[in-house]
Order: C-alpha cells, then structure tokens, then sequence
C-alpha cells in the first residue's frame, strides 16, 4: 500500500528546510499516549491512525483535511532514541497483504514521529504564515502497555491497603475458576509467618499464575501489570511477591517488595514517560466485556475508575504534587464497533458513557476535556440484511478468522437503556443478553490499494478530530 507521495515527501522537507531559523520556533509538538486494555486493538489503531494520516481520503471528519488545509505527512526519525520505535511498516504489511492477518500485540513501549505540514487559519495564523510559512505539528505517538497504566494507581497505595484489596478481589464469583490455587497457598499461612524465599517464589508464582488466568479469561482490572510481562525482572525481588494478610516476618518481606515493585517499575514509567503525554487515548473491548456477562463488565468498569484516577491533577488529584504536563484530552474508545450493525454503534457510545459517569463526574479534571466514542480502527465488516423464517435481520459479513472464508453473523442487539447493563455489572449478576448479543471475531478484510486512500474505518478521522484537530489551526 502506498502511504505517501514522493513529491509530499520532498515538499515536507524544502518547507521545514526553509522554517529553520526563526521559523523553527512557529513549528508545535504534541505526545499522544495509546493503550489498550486487553485485546483492545492498539496496534491496529495506531497503525492505520498513521496511515491514515499519510493518506487521509478517508479523514474528513477530521476538520483540517475537511477543509483541505493539510499540505503533506510524512514519517520522521523519533525524538528519543533510548525508546524502540514503533514497527509501523511491519505492521501495516500484516495487514495489507494478500493473506492479511493481525499484528502480534506490542509488550513494550515505543514511540513514532509523524510531522503534518498545514495551512493556518484566521487573521493571526495568516500573519504568521506569512512570516513563518505553513504550520508544522510533530505528532509524537507513544505505546505502551495497558498494564502499565493500571498500575499507576500503586503509587497511592500502601502495602497493607493494597493485599487486602487484591486479596478481596481473588475471591470474587467472576475470579474462583483462577483464583484457587493462589488463594489456598495464602490461607494456609501461619498467622506470622516467617521469612522464607522459597514461599515466597511459590506464592509470587501462584499469585502470577492467577492474574495471567484471569487476563485470559477477559477480565481486564489485572494488576500488577508486570506479573503479566516481566521481561528482564523475571525471577527478579521486585516481582517476588504477593498479596498476603498479617504483618511482620513473611509479610514484611512481601511489603518490601511491594514497594520496591513501585519504586523500580511504576515511578520510572511514570515519571519519564507518563507526565510527558499531553493526551491520552484509552482503548476498550467492550464488546468482548458485554459478551463475557455483568462480572466482566464490573471488573472494566473498576479498570476504567482506577485509570480515571490516574488523570486527576490540580489540588485535588493525588498525583499533583509529581504531575509534570496535565492531560489536556482524554479519550476513551470502544473498539471493533464494525462487530456490530450501525443501528447499535449509539448503544455501544452510551454503554461506554455510562460504565465512565459516575468516575467522571468525581474528578477534578481542572479543564481537561474527556470523551468516549465508538470506533473501528480498521473496519473488517460489511454489513448485510438476511431473511430467515420471514424475517429481516440487520448482520455483518466478514472473514472467519479460522478459516479465512466469508460469514455472516447476527449480532443481535444491546439494551437500549445502558442503566441496565451499568446495573446488572454493580450487581455482578452471572448472565445476560445470551440470546440477544452474540459476539464474533473477525479476520483483517483483504484490502484493496486505493491512491490517496488509507485503510478503511469507522470514526477514526472523528477521534483524530477530538484529539489534534485544536493543533492544526
């Protein structure tokens, strides 16, 4: 697939090449984080954003280019070089070739630069474009893993606080089936139990062994996140360890490497990357959350608290006092909405909005603005009307993943009002909707190359709107 022109490309670099000087100081930058929250799509989201970017037929929503206002795109070297960058070509090829298939999920952070070139508008940006020439915006993309960003709200936890929490969240009804291994290794521990490493690796590994589990099952409030991809701490003391109740010998060694997990993983990310995003991109499978029942929409809807209070700032938020740059936009985007028919895709928004309300409206955003929408990075659906016993239905044809072969499917519909479903998650009932949503996953279409065009989505130029478009003016 062709992303950008050559002559684009060479009318980027006469333009910045002509900016040097004063007009480097006219030219903006802005970091945009994206995560995911399990199996949400950030790689493809961030790949076909990008592509998209570079080939923007399919952005009109996007105002800038609406308005034909961006003169050229193109991808540049990334200001950091100690972060791995994002494999962008690789990933667009996945997805582009003749036997497309997903991108592997990325477990570690990276970062890519595109730079827009763009005609500035009104009285003032006309006078400096005069003087400067056009507007240049490096958008800086940097990934990283959901689990990094649940893990953020440690910082606000002691030790003690934090075991009983996560020993009261092992022993839910949605947790049982993983959770029992761990939970009869902690409730046979001596009341004071003493120091010992080798109970303490088998209950570090039970522990891990549990919330891996749990993450596969769907549920997505799993932390620490690193239990989940331990990398280069693998078998290290900052991962050897697990929630436990009492204090002293056994569960003093515990707190220390619970603080200790805090101070060698959570505070560096937190402090050389997070504080430098100015806005953030939260990707969700709600539909995967609705399909697993109430207990996995409750356990999203605490993922989505804690995250909101990580973006707490000003003197109110208890992350002020080390907050560098605030989150001036945050978005949160219910993913793969091509898995559904269009008459539902306001459902899956308001279901959204409503699992976010009551988080919302307790945060001191001191002028952020936040927002939620419905969106497929890269549309894999069609949608079709089938008649079956005299009857219409509205489904959605795609490729088997298994197979590769064309099917269509009816997805059914969501609740009109999403307090049913906000309800039936506060009251962790065990089913619902089970013969009225049916969830299918689908293959990556085979993508027909199209000049000037990226990859086919829904509201993906929508959410590049809400997040940059404020950038190119």
């Amino acid at each position: 697939m062709n992303v950008i022109s050559d002559l684009a490309d060479f009318t980027l670099r006469q333009a910045e090449s002509a900016q040097r000087g004063v007009g480097s100081l006219f030219e903006s930058r802005l970091r945009l984080g994206v995560t995911g929250l399990n199996r949400a799509g950030k790689t493809v989201f961030i790949t076909s954003l990008l592509a998209n970017l570079l080939e923007r037929g399919r952005m009109t929503l996007l105002s800038a280019e609406g308005e034909r206002r961006i003169e050229a795109a193109m991808l540049r070297p990334q200001p950091d070089p100690e972060i791995p960058r994002f494999e962008f070509e690789e990933h667009l090829a996945a997805l582009s070739g003749s036997d497309p298939h997903w991108p592997d999920s990325t477990r570690r952070i990276s970062e890519v630069r595109l730079s827009l070139r763009y005609q500035r508008t009104g009285f003032f940006g006309g006078l400096t474009e005069s003087i400067t020439g056009p507007g240049i915006l490096h958008l800086d993309i940097v990934d990283y893993p959901g689990e990094w960003l649940l893990d953020l709200p440690l910082l606000n936890q002691n030790w003690a606080s934090w075991s009983a929490e996560a020993l009261a969240a092992a022993r839910l009804p949605e947790r049982a089936a993983f959770s029992g291994p761990f939970l009869a290794w902690a409730d046979a521990l001596p009341e004071e139990s003493p120091v010992d490493e080798m109970v303490a690796k088998e209950g570090a590994r039970l522990f891990a062994a549990y919330l891996v589990a749990a993450r596969g099952a769907g549920l997505t409030a799993v932390s620490p996140g690193r239990f989940l991809m331990p990398g280069d701490l693998e078998g290290s003391p900052a991962l050897t360890f697990a929630p436990i109740a009492g204090s002293g010998g056994l569960a003093g060694l515990m707190a220390d490497r619970f603080e200790a997990y805090k101070r060698v993983v959570v505070k560096p990310f937190f402090r050389d990357h997070f504080t430098k995003i100015d806005r953030q991109v939260v990707l969700v499978d709600a539909l995967d959350a609705i399909d697993a029942g109430p207990r996995a929409i409750g356990d999203l809807r605490k993922a989505l608290t804690d995250i909101l209070s990580c973006f707490r700032h000003g003197e109110n938020g208890w992350l002020a006092p080390l907050m560098g740059r605030r989150i001036e936009r945050l978005l949160f985007a219910a993913t793969k909405v091509d898995h559904i028919h269009h008459s539902q895709h306001d459902r899956l928004e308001a279901i959204l909005r409503a699992l976010l309300r009551e988080s919302v409206e307790k945060a001191a955003y001191n002028g952020a603005k936040v927002e939620a929408m419905a969106l497929a990075s890269l549309r894999a659906t069609v949608e079709q009307t089938v008649t079956e016993g005299g009857e219409s239905l509205d489904c959605v044809r795609g490729r088997d993943p298994e197979t590769g072969a064309e099917v269509a499917v009816f997805p059914g519909t969501l609740p009109a009002d999403p307090g049913e479903i906000v309800k039936a998650a506060h009251d962790r009932e065990a089913g619902w909707l089970s013969e009225d949503y049916q969830f299918m996953r689908f293959a990556p279409p085979v993508l027909t190359g199209r000049s000037g065009y990226g990859p086919p989505h829904l509201r993906l130029d929508k959410a590049a709107e809400f997040l940059i478009g404020d950038r190119l003016t």
